[in-house]
């Protein structure tokens, strides 16, 4: 037996043509559900980028425990225990958090692993010299911009880029092992993660009217930018995407011609989605996790069910059902430790006499812990803005791009051991959580997926809500939380004990910031521009002796604000999307006297 997982970065299923998107150009991903078995009801556990990829390996949710983070000693890994029961496993990628501090115990996992450069601002080409940087909307011009544009000048063709790379050594591997049994190849891009950098066929696919500077890398934060703009860097995700389904199909054609069809399991999954501007938002992290991020395409070609082909599965599935699933088909037996269950067990009632997940659990680190069962989704958000206590535990203590410093450490002490840590205590260490990170301001939130499957309109419904809780609670004692979760979201420790005392979403709906946080943020064409506009980044406005007395006049305070600690690089705009302030009035009165004073482009 065989088994390939082709696994893609921020994908999002509502881009796909079997999800429904009919206008993005991804013919291979419509031939691959028409072999395979769509999932419909699959979400996401512990997000973003390496904690789910620890559940990729470990077959249970993290989240509630550590932030992004190596695996553990005490975790399980599907990869390596696949080589030990002598399925040889081989990792090929392009992604560059597996090669930092925060995720540099994965690769070692597999039999053998191959590594392609530069995506992303990877820590690749070195370049003393600054590049030559276009116009561009990306705000945040920080390091890991500087080295992507080193890096993008290495990447000139198609056949350079590191995805093109990653498919083609995926690709030898088959060619070199096709005749060969028991080996399980993990081919895993980096794409279409932002940046959305592809090459001018891919573009050709979506042609459009565009004159406006370089968007190709929107920053995780509320849409402020024009609708052309917009629409423009949706365009240009879905020429990676593109790029994407290409790749996919060179996977495809190989299974086609070397008749892998008959004994290879082919997974097709990504980690998490990505916000396009849906409900006024670019990217994940800063915003609730809502179902354009969580709610994640998955199909799977099993070679013992080809009956299975073309079908469709409504039942609910997580990240944490891939290791099991890959464990179960090369007859391995899954560990006590893993919350997930094979997905034959979730697409054949035969197969076992227990019943499907009732519901699943997702979320981030320090951030809304969320519940649904399939028509509800619950976001459980800090029971106030201190959004304490909350606790690292681990025994790696690194961060994504960094180790955790000596003064992180000073407060660290042990805590018990977790029923999964195998006897072992972990550190328990103080967190610390991003500026502008705030889950608190979005409040407790409760969404009906069968009248709202957009998740626009939040509701109060104490009933369901209640019903919710109690959910989230069993969630939380399968998962064996630490205290400090339940103290920080406000609950108790079992359902019983769940009463109305418990309920949050009305109380928060009526609270001013939920209703700023959730609202759409004013945009660049609402109002007028001139040379010095809203969207002048704040360090070149305020350093124009005449705009900076319109600003005091229109915006009183602001040159004297602790909100001027923000990048020089953002804007009023960005920063009233951000926080709230300047509100609408302000920004329109401001904006037409800089137009007055600043005529002209």
């Amino acid at each position: 037996m065989k088994a390939i997982m082709v696994m893609f970065d921020s994908l999002n299923r509502h881009m796909l043509p079997p999800y429904g998107a009919d206008w993005v150009h991804a013919p291979n991903f419509t031939r691959l559900a028409a072999r395979s078995t769509t999932y419909d009801n699959c979400y996401v556990g512990s997000m973003p980028c390496m904690p789910a990829r620890r559940e990729l390996h470990t077959g249970r949710h993290n989240f509630l425990h550590r932030s992004w983070g190596p695996l553990e000693p005490f975790d399980d890994s599907m990869p390596e225990m696949l080589k030990q029961h002598g399925v040889y496993t081989h990792l090929v990628s392009d992604h560059q958090h597996y090669w930092e501090d925060g995720g540099a115990t994965y690769h070692g996992r597999y039999n053998t692993w191959e590594f392609f450069r530069g995506q992303e601002g990877d820590a690749w080409i070195g370049q003393v010299a600054d590049p030559v940087l276009p116009e561009d909307l990306h705000s945040n011009r920080n390091d890991l911009w500087r080295q992507d544009w080193v890096n993008r000048a290495h990447m000139d063709t198609e056949e350079k880029h590191p995805q093109t790379l990653t498919f083609d050594a995926g690709l030898e591997f088959l060619r070199e092992n096709r005749a060969q049994d028991d080996w399980f190849v993990q081919i895993e891009t980096f794409d279409p993660h932002e940046p959305f950098f592809t090459h001018k066929g891919y573009k050709d696919l979506y042609p459009h009217d565009y004159h406006g500077p370089h968007f190709d890398w929107p920053n995780y934060a509320k849409v402020t930018e024009t609708e052309e703009e917009a629409a423009h860097a949706r365009f240009e995700y879905a020429a990676l995407l593109s790029m994407c389904d290409n790749s996919l199909g060179r996977v495809l054609d190989a299974m086609d011609e070397y008749d892998l069809w008959d004994d290879t399991l082919l997974i097709v999954c990504t980690d998490h989605g990505f916000l396009l501007g849906e409900k006024g938002w670019w990217g994940k992290l800063v915003q609730p996790w809502y179902n354009e991020l969580a709610n994640t395409p998955l199909f799977v070609w099993d070679p013992r069910r080809p009956t299975q082909a073309g079908s469709r599965h409504s039942g609910l599935v997580q990240t944490i059902d891939i290791a099991p699933t890959l464990l179960e088909f090369f007859g391995v037996d899954r560990t006590p430790d893993m919350q997930g269950r094979p997905l034959p067990e979730a697409t054949d009632d035969s197969l076992s006499e227990v019943p499907l997940r009732e519901s699943a659990l997702f979320g981030m680190f320090g951030g809304h812990v969320n519940i649904t069962d399939g028509r509800w989704v619950y976001m459980r958000s800090c029971h106030d803005a201190t959004n304490r206590p909350l606790y690292e535990h681990t025994l790696m203590p690194t961060h994504g791009r960094g180790r955790f410093t000596p003064a992180e450490l000073t407060d660290a002490e042990l805590a018990d051991p977790f029923d999964f840590t195998k006897g072992v205590r972990t550190l328990r260490v103080p967190a610390r959580t991003a500026p502008g990170f705030d889950p608190f301001r979005f409040g407790t939130l409760l969404y009906d997926l069968a009248d709202d499957p957009h998740q626009e309109r939040p509701v109060v419904d104490d009933e369901a809500e209640l019903r919710m809780i109690r959910l989230l609670v069993e969630q939380l004692r399968d998962t064996d939380a630490p205290a400090d979760q339940y103290e920080r979201l406000g609950l108790p420790r079992k359902p019983e004990q769940v009463t109305t005392a418990h309920l949050q979403a009305a109380a928060h709906r009526e609270q001013p910031h939920q209703e700023a946080a959730l609202g759409r943020a004013p945009r660049a064409d609402e109002f007028p521009e001139g040379r010095l506009n809203l969207r002048t980044p704040l360090a070149v406005l305020l350093s124009d002796p005449v705009a900076v007395e319109a600003v005091r006049r229109f915006v009183p305070g602001i040159t004297d604000s602790e909100q001027l600690t923000a990048p020089g690089a953002m804007s009023l705009l960005q920063l009233a999307a951000a926080t709230g302030e300047p509100d609408r009035e302000q920004l329109t009165g401001l904006a037409n006297e800089l137009a007055r004073l600043f005529p002209g482009s």
